[in-house]
């Protein structure tokens, strides 16, 4: 039994008041946080995060579940706290994600509802005070994309001219998403971190790396998830929706029609490459190579959008080509 444990079962048994439990796995992070289902003697459970103060910081957790509850949507209430410790003790929001339920017949009213508390986190909560999604963050991103995948992952050798185009690709990708308003970003808003069986669904969580930034970040997070996908011109009907929506809320103007669209195009190029050399890197550092398989998936999507938006052809090209016929890349489409 690791250090880490006897803290956690200490804490819980001393702070907490917990005398007959015992503790499961809950879930896998893409983090250094790990998170154990508390099951109590009486039937009622509890999540404990552990979070080591040395790698995580639980404070940013804390201040935007507060946010989140404050604006009505359903984030874990939290029971107590150590931060000196990196211990939290949660609410359990279920076992089943929105990606354990998510078909044909339900997705309706799952992104119904995942729609409508997005739009209680845009028109509701203020974002100041929680860091800046900028031009450096945006970069910072998407070079995970040719240090993890392109090259620890495929080792390719980028010539001048591919590593110029990226370049500049990246260049109008991070111009199109400081181009738009800035609300409250979740930043990893997908079926994965929504939970279907809560009372006030969907459950939220993994929000502690909120940002304030581009608005369409999270719907296209939802809509084009890199773990399910929909075809294109349902997830266009379900994107124009949420613009009316916005318009609606105060959350953007008439003015932003022409361009919201094309926003929410490209802010899904941006993520997916992001997410695409995090999966890498997940596999590569972290030994978690399941991630991998979602790669085709992931950046299948600008290469299915490219076909609508002449300036990402030459990135399109440079994927179909370099990256999803590469051997060296695990998964299916």
């Amino acid at each position: 039994m690791s250090q880490r444990i006897t803290l956690l079962e200490n804490w819980l048994k001393s702070d907490c008041g917990l005398t007959d439990f015992t503790l499961e796995a809950a879930s896998e992070d893409a983090s250094f946080r790990r998170y154990f289902r508390v099951l109590q003697a009486d039937g009622q459970t509890r999540i404990v995060m552990d979070a080591p103060p040395d790698k995580e910081d639980c404070a940013p957790f804390v201040d935007v579940d507060q946010r989140l509850q404050a604006a009505g949507v359903h984030a874990p209430q939290i029971h107590a706290w150590d931060l000196d410790q990196g211990f939290l003790l949660l609410e359990d929001l279920g076992r089943r994600s929105y990606l354990d339920v998510l078909d044909d017949e339900s997705v309706e009213r799952l992104y119904g509802d995942a729609l409508a508390a997005l739009m209680s986190m845009q028109a509701c909560i203020d974002p100041a005070g929680l860091p800046e999604y900028d031009e450096e963050l945006l970069q910072k991103e998407m070079a995970l994309f040719p240090e993890w995948l392109l090259q620890k992952h495929l080792e390719l050798e980028l010539s001048e001219t591919e590593q110029a185009m990226l370049e500049e690709s990246f260049a109008k990708l991070t111009r199109a998403a400081l181009e738009q308003p800035r609300v409250f970003v979740h930043r990893d808003y997908h079926s994965r971190n929504l939970m279907a069986d809560t009372v006030q669904p969907p459950g939220v969580i993994d929000f502690q790396d909120a940002v304030q930034g581009p608005v369409t970040y999270d719907l296209v997070s939802l809509l084009r998830d890199c773990y399910i996908r929909w075809p294109i011109a349902r997830v266009d009907e379900w994107a124009w929706g949420y613009y009316q929506l916005c318009v609606q809320s105060g959350v953007l103007q008439d003015k932003h029609e022409s361009r919201f669209m094309r926003w929410f195009d490209l802010m899904g190029a941006q993520r997916h490459l992001k997410a695409a050399g995090i999966f890498a890197r997940l596999a590569h550092r972290d030994g978690k190579h399941g991630y991998l398989a979602d790669v085709p998936r992931t950046l299948g999507y600008i290469v299915e959008i490219a076909e609508r938006r002449e300036e990402l052809h030459p990135l399109a090209a440079f994927i179909q080509e370099k990256v999803l016929s590469s051997p060296r890349l695990s998964g299916q489409m």
